[in-house]
């Protein structure tokens, strides 16, 4: 068995797919973190570069009622975003939030409060609860690692139509790598081939109202309608814990007690799914960006990971609550969480495909996102095996 190695620079170790590490015992993941920080550096260059980037969203905005879309979950990086494009830069954004029918209280209240206070409209796109909930229940059929994909495919094909529907060239998203990282693609990826596969093999209903956009469709929103997905919190000074007191203090925003709990089968997904029948604990990957960004010190990262996700009485109960509003029996969902573990090679998708072709796409990325997705900085310091 090989021995426990964890990164002498981050926290991540050697449960994480494709890691390695350098004589110094520093990983290829810390290596890939400090690429993307040279890549997107912060201060004086950062915003003029978003700067820069306004000045487009305001010249291709005008003369229509929105200048950007945003894509609001009632979180804390949302949230703060609205505020930063409305009242830092003067944009006239559109915020967009998908309800996959498990978006908690506090978080559809803490959206309410926020657009209301900045007078922001809001576009939601409610999909049919019971073709959701067989997407998902199929998803834990497939028995992979990341049984909230669908949602997160929705999500971005929500974004791209509403943009569209109004002729808005630019969708701002509120992630920050500094305080969030790169998940290891065997975590986290999906796409609509692997969608529409497991659907059709897992699934009982068909896909009418969940927007599963095409691979095809994506291109053409991205290149040929030039819509650009853009990350200002790459380019911006941003703390996390200073924008949660920030919202608290002048919009009533309420905390939602941890990293994506905001939504009640995202909590599941990563705090009991993935902990308890994958081994994949998705800390490692969020706690090591805020180390080396600076955020919090190794030995809190090391000390937070030694403990539960959140109160192991709570996940009990989030987890019975979970399978009831998915209308599982215990026995059914007993028999779903014995089913061997599987892997993203394990179903069709586009990933294989988008690995060999990564170095020809990578330039034309420009043309769609300002900013060079994780997805290929990682294929850069893992050197995957091309023929994979």
């Amino acid at each position: 068995m090989e021995d426990f190695k964890r990164c002498t620079k981050g926290i991540w170790d050697i449960t994480i797919p494709g890691i390695s590490f350098d004589s110094e015992g520093a990983s290829n993941y810390s290596k890939m973190f400090e690429n993307m920080i040279e890549k997107y550096p912060r201060g004086k260059k950062g915003l003029d570069d978003f700067e820069n980037i306004v000045s487009s969203i305001k010249e291709k905005g005008k003369n229509k009622q929105y200048d950007c879309i945003i894509g609001v979950s009632g979180g804390t990086d949302s949230s703060y975003l609205m505020y930063v494009a409305k009242k830092k830069y003067g944009l006239r954004p559109l915020a967009v939030t998908f309800d996959n029918g498990w978006s908690s209280d506090i978080s559809v209240e803490n959206i309410k409060r926020v657009t209301n206070a900045l007078e922001i409209d809001l576009e939601t796109y409610v999909v049919d609860y019971e073709e959701m909930k067989d997407i998902l229940k199929s998803y834990m059929k497939a028995s992979l690692p990341w049984i909230d994909c669908p949602t997160d495919l929705a999500i971005k094909s929500t974004l791209y139509r509403i943009a569209d529907k109004f002729g808005v060239k630019y969708v701002l998203i509120g992630h920050d790598f500094r305080s969030e990282g790169a998940q290891p693609h065997e975590w986290s990826y999906g796409d609509s081939k692997q969608l529409e596969y497991i659907q059709n093999k897992f699934g009982t209903k068909k896909i009418k109202s969940f927007p599963n956009m095409s691979f095809i469709e994506q291109i053409i929103k991205g290149y040929v309608k030039k819509i650009k997905m853009v990350y200002p919190f790459f380019y911006l000074e941003y703390q996390k814990k200073e924008a949660q007191k920030f919202l608290i203090e002048n919009y009533g925003w309420q905390y939602y007690g941890g990293h994506h709990h905001e939504n009640i089968f995202t909590k599941f997904a990563i705090a009991y799914w993935q902990k308890k029948k994958h081994n994949i604990d998705k800390r490692i990957i969020t706690l090591s960006a805020q180390v080396m960004s600076g955020e919090i010190t190794r030995e809190n990262a090391l000390e937070q990971i030694m403990q539960p996700p959140y109160n192991p009485e709570q996940m009990e109960e989030d987890k019975l609550y979970t399978i009831k509003k998915l209308g599982l029996t215990v026995d059914e969902f007993e028999k779903i969480w014995k089913s061997p573990n599987k892997l993203l090679y394990d179903y069709p998708s586009h990933y294989s495909t988008l690995v060999k072709i990564a170095k020809i796409i990578k330039p034309l990325m420009k043309l769609v996102m300002p900013q060079l997705p994780s997805f290929f900085f990682q294929i850069e310091a893992r050197k995957l095996n091309q023929s994979k």
